[in-house]
């Protein structure tokens, strides 16, 4: 493939991740397979690559790193503060910023955005790097647009970033990003689904948390989010915990932003989801789950503006990492002495299958 500065989600596969990182190449295989997703478009490593190299940042950025002392915070974010400046400062080329305005038109006339970090090492079965690149939700315009994918190349280079990559041994420079720009969901209501439960690893439920507006709320843990447990094979609402919600994060289209608004006290008790939206968020969890062919951490929202049965979209779909690497562990055959890897493979016990 020659050089692409921008793709569709229709035209990216899991191939491409090495291109578009791994929540770009998620929302690819996803909408090749029809899930519903809402429209967008990835900012590939390719572009990144030449805005570096039209403006000789490449060295810039590796020199400070290679002698960097990590156990020292305020050079930590000294450096990190120093390459996210240059970054953001930079100048995009023209056949760059050409070909991601062209994208974004398509989308519509100043449509909400969301856009959001895709580096090449997150999202991966056997790592967790989910948040340690930016997102930014309802921006507006073309100008807003880049700047906001400028923002998230230069989050590649947080301090937080910076250290979690140390601490997992992996160089800076074999890390690149790319940036998803993609049609915001209006939620009503939204959260995350795990395709088995986090709490034991039981691979035989689909645990669901959700709040009212947009489902950052339930990420970042601002609220106490309601919380159903699914039994995956009949689809049959096992529990379900209320909690008082005394926030949501909604749009405001004169601001042109999200912003946080006040539950009203009545609604505050209320279950965001009515039994129906459970089943259906874990029918689109056991769905992608099969897609994906491994325990999934599924973001999700309902749409208000989008009609009843067709207002539940696909946000993210990433690899459930935590119990996943427990069994990968457990799995992995124990050595006695000569000859007795077999017994040691017997002693283990995997999840339980679906």
């Amino acid at each position: 493939m020659g050089t692409s500065f921008t793709l569709n989600f229709k035209e990216i596969d899991s191939n491409a991740h090495a291109l578009v990182g791994g929540k770009c190449a998620s929302l690819g295989d996803m909408t090749q397979a029809g899930v519903a997703v809402p429209p967008g478009f990835a900012v590939t490593t390719d572009a990144y690559d030449a805005v570096l190299a039209a403006n000789n940042l490449q060295e810039e950025i590796e020199r400070p790193l290679r002698s960097l002392d990590m156990d020292d915070v305020d050079a930590v974010e000294k450096v990190a503060t120093a390459i996210g400046d240059a970054i953001r400062n930079a100048q995009i080329p023209d056949d760059v910023s050409n070909s991601i305005l062209q994208d974004y038109r398509a989308l519509g006339s100043d449509v909400p955005v969301a856009v959001r970090s895709s580096a090449t090492a997150e999202d991966l079965p056997d790592a967790s790097f989910a948040g340690q690149q930016d997102t930014y939700l309802w921006v507006v315009g073309e100008e807003e647009m880049l700047t906001k994918v400028r923002d998230c190349w230069a989050s590649l280079f947080t301090s937080r970033a910076i250290i979690y990559r140390a601490q997992n041994n992996i160089p800076s420079d074999d890390v690149k990003i790319s940036v998803a720009v993609q049609k915001m969901v209006n939620a009503r209501a939204a959260g995350v689904a795990m395709t088995l439960d986090p709490a034991t690893g039981d691979r035989t439920k689909v645990v669901i948390d959700a709040s009212f507006g947009l489902g950052e709320t339930v990420v970042s843990g601002t609220v106490t989010p309601d919380n159903f447990r699914v039994e995956k094979v009949l689809l049959e609402v096992l529990e379900r915990k209320i909690s008082p919600k005394h926030m949501e994060l909604v749009a405001d289209p004169a601001a042109r932003q999200a912003v946080e608004r006040d539950i009203e006290p009545e609604r505050q008790t209320l279950s965001c989801l009515t039994d129906k939206e459970v089943l259906a968020v874990a029918a689109l969890a056991k769905s992608l789950e099969k897609l994906k062919k491994c325990p999934q951490d599924i973001e999700w929202a309902f749409d208000a503006d989008a009609p009843d049965g067709e207002n539940l979209f696909a946000l993210q779909s990433r690899p459930e990492t935590v119990w996943s690497q427990k069994a990968k562990e457990t799995n992995k055959p124990k050595t006695y002495g000569t000859g007795m890897t077999g017994l040691a493979s017997a002693l283990f016990t995997p999840l339980p299958k679906t």
